[in-house]
C-alpha cells in the first residue's frame, strides 16, 4: 500500500493512509514522499473530502475505518483495481506470476527493460537494488508487475492478477500455496486459467516449460504461447549451466538456434529460469539480445532474496525469503552448487499462512535435508489446532532419522547462541523466513564478530 501511494503521489494525487506499527524503512519513506501517515484506525480519519478509499487485503470487517467508508458510502476499491485504473489501462502491461520466482523475474524484466532503454514502469513485491526500491514510474509503454494470486480484498477474494489487464503473461510456475485461501490445488490452477484467458489475441504468454502445471495453460490460452526453461521442448532452453561462488552461467537457445552466453549475478537453475523469462520478455519488446546480456551482467539483486547480510568470523550469513518446499529446496540447491565444500546450515521459521500448516511437513524435511545443519524455531503464533499445525519437532526428528543434523531451537536468542558457538570458518548461514525472524540476521553477525573478538 505505501508504494501504492507515493506512486499515485508522483501523479499529482492528495494521498494520506492509515495503518498500524508503521516503523522505518517505509515510514521514513512515506514521509519523504510528502505522505501524511495516521497512526492506527480511527473513524475520524475518513473525511467528507475523500474522493476515494483503497482498502488493503489485510483489512476485514469490524475495522473502524472500513466500517465508517460503508456507512458513509464513500466510493472504494482494492489495490490490485487501483493499480489498474490509475496505471494499467493506458500501458502494455507485462504480468509476472507464477508460485515462485514472481518478485526475482520481475526485477529481472524491469531492469532488463530499463537497460535496454524502454524506460518502463515497474511495480515488484519486494525491493530491487537496481531501482533502490519496489517501483519506478516510466516515460515508456511497458508496466512490469509482480501478478500475485492471493486475494484482492475483503469484498473481492478473486486473485490480484486478474485485475491487470496483461498483454505479455509470464507464469513461472504452479503449486499448491496460500492455503489461508484456495482450499486444493485445483483452485489455484483455475485463477490462473482465469488469468490466461485476459491475455488478447495478439498478446503472449511465456510458460515454463519445467512445470507440468504451468505447460498445460497452452491448452487455454487464445495469443501467441512460448515456453522457457532447461526443457529440450522449450522455446526458451539454456543450457550448459555453469554455476560459480557468486553468479550462474549458461547458454541459450531460441527455437534451436543458439542466442548468445549469458551471465546473472545469481546462483543456482532456478534463477537462471527466472533470467531466461526476463530475456523472453526483453526480445518481445524489441531489445538486442547483446543489450539483454549487458543487462543481465549489470542486475544487483533482490533485497532478501539470498542476500548477503554480512561475514563475521569467517561464517557467511544470507537472508532468503523462501518459505516454501520448493523454493527453499531450490535455494539450497543452489547454494551447494556454487559452494560444493562448505558447510551450510539451514535456518527455517515456518511463519507464512501455508508453512505453518502440516500439509507440507515432509516435503519440508525432504528440501531441508539439502543442508548439513538445521535448526528450527517454533512455529509463528499459529492458532491453528494441532492436527493442522506443522510440528517443527516431528520435521526436526525426520531428518535426524535421515542422517541430518537438525535441532529444534524455539527462541531466537538460543539459535543465535547455538550458532556462534559450532560454526566453523567458512561455513554458509541461510536463513529463511518471509518475516523478520527477530532481526537474527544481525543477532547473528553481532555474535559471531563478538566471538571472533574474544
Amino acid at each position: 500500500m505505501g508504494t501504492l501511494a507515493a506512486m499515485l503521489k508522483s501523479r499529482g494525487y492528495d494521498v494520506r493512509g492509515s495503518d498500524q506499527q508503521v516503523y522505518p524503512p517505509m515510514s521514513d519513506f512515506l514521509r519523504d514522499q510528502g505522505i501524511t501517515l495516521l497512526e492506527g484506525y480511527r473513524p475520524e480519519h475518513i473525511s467528507a473530502e475523500l474522493d476515494l478509499v483503497v482498502i488493503g487485503n489485510a483489512i476485514s470487517r469490524g475495522n473502524p475505518e472500513l466500517e465508517e467508508v460503508l456507512d458513509r458510502k464513500i466510493r472504494f476499491c482494492s489495490l490490485p483495481e487501483a493499480i489498474r485504473d490509475h496505471f494499467l489501462w493506458g500501458a502494455r502491461s507485462v504480468v509476472i506470476s507464477g508460485t515462485h520466482g514472481k518478485t526475482t523475474t520481475t526485477s529481472l524484466t524491469g531492469w532488463l527493460l530499463t537497460h535496454g532503454g524502454a524506460d518502463p514502469s515497474v511495480l515488484i513485491g519486494g525491493i530491487a537494488e537496481n531501482f533502490a526500491g519496489s517501483y519506478r514510474l516510466g516515460g515508456g509503454r511497458e508496466f512490469v508487475i509482480e501478478g500475485d494470486e492471493y486475494d484482492s480484498a475483503f469484498f473481492d477474494k478473486t486473485a490480484k492478477f486478474l485485475k491487470y489487464l496483461p498483454d505479455i503473461a509470464v507464469v513461472n510456475n504452479i503449486e499448491y500455496d496460500h492455503a489461508d485461501i484456495y482450499p486444493d490445488l485445483d483452485s489455484i490452477r483455475l485463477a490462473f486459467r482465469r488469468f490466461v484467458n485476459l491475455i488478447p489475441r495478439r498478446g503472449l504468454l511465456l510458460l515454463g516449460a519445467d512445470n507440468a502445471d504451468a505447460l498445460a495453460l497452452s491448452e487455454v490460452a487464445r495469443c501467441r504461447v512460448e515456453t522457457f526453461g532447461l526443457s529440450d521442448r522449450a522455446t526458451w532452453q539454456a543450457h550448459d549451466i555453469r554455476v560459480k561462488e557468486e553468479s550462474t552461467s549458461f547458454s541459450l537457445r531460441h527455437e534451436g538456434t543458439p542466442s548468445g552466453s549469458f551471465e546473472v549475478p545469481m546462483l543456482g537453475a532456478y534463477n537462471v529460469r527466472n533470467a531466461i523469462a526476463a530475456v523472453a520478455v526483453g526480445v518481445a519488446v524489441g531489445l538486442n539480445i547483446d543489450t539483454l546480456a549487458e543487462g543481465l551482467r549489470k542486475f544487483r539483486g533482490v533485497r532478501r532474496r539470498m542476500q548477503h547480510r554480512g561475514t563475521a568470523g569467517g561464517v557467511m550469513v544470507y537472508d532468503d525469503f523462501a518459505h516454501h518446499p520448493t523454493a527453499i529446496e531450490e535455494t539450497l540447491t543452489g547454494v551447494r552448487s556454487a559452494h560444493p565444500h562448505r558447510r551450510i546450515w539451514a535456518i527455517f521459521e515456518p511463519r507464512s499462512a501455508t508453512s505453518c500448516r502440516r500439509i507440507f511437513q515432509g516435503d519440508f524435511a525432504r528440501a531441508l535435508g539439502r543442508a548439513d545443519r538445521v535448526i528450527l524455531p517454533a512455529v509463528f503464533r499459529s492458532s491453528l489446532p494441532d492436527d493442522q499445525r506443522l510440528s517443527a519437532e516431528a520435521v526436526v526428528s525426520e531428518l535426524t532419522e535421515s542422517g541430518i543434523e537438525a535441532a529444534y531451537i524455539p527462541a531466537t536468542d538460543d539459535i543465535v547462541r547455538t550458532v556462534a558457538t559450532e560454526a566453523r570458518p567458512g561455513d554458509l548461514v541461510v536463513v529463511m523466513s518471509n518475516g523478520g525472524f527477530d532481526n537474527i540476521h544481525q543477532k547473528l553477525l553481532d555474535a559471531l564478530a563478538a566471538r571472533e573478538a574474544r
